[in-house]
């Protein structure tokens, strides 16, 4: 069984940075995408940033340029790098991973971050 556990969330003031991480437990498939969701209350949960297994990226508009997603295959460990954070990135954010064909998925607990401004 695969569990993922957060850490790194916390209150920080608009443009500041927090670094959030994300260590996988159990037996995962060498290939597959790790990355980082984010649900504000009120909203659907929304794509932060991904990386697969061959470090490919995806990111959302909205944090291109401010946040850096990388991931350490030997620890199973994905990052978050949140720099110059904005009000609008307040949300509890999860991390995922998933195979290529989106048949194994899984979630951790998620780690609030709030930005005051």
């Amino acid at each position: 069984q695969v569990q993922l556990v957060e850490s790194g969330g916390g209150l920080v003031q608009a443009g500041g940075s927090l670094r959030l991480s994300c260590a996988a437990s159990g037996t995962i498939l060498r290939i597959n995408v790790m990355g980082w969701y984010r649900q504000a209350p009120g909203k659907q949960r929304e794509l932060v940033a991904t990386m697969s297994h061959d470090r490919t990226t995806n990111y959302a508009d909205s944090v291109k340029g401010r946040f850096t997603i990388s991931r350490d295959n030997a620890k199973k460990t994905v990052y978050l790098q949140m720099n110059d954070l904005k009000s609008e990135d307040t949300a509890r954010y999860f991390c995922n991973l998933a195979s290529l064909s989106g048949v194994l998925d899984y979630w951790g607990q998620g780690t609030q971050v709030t930005v005051s401004s």
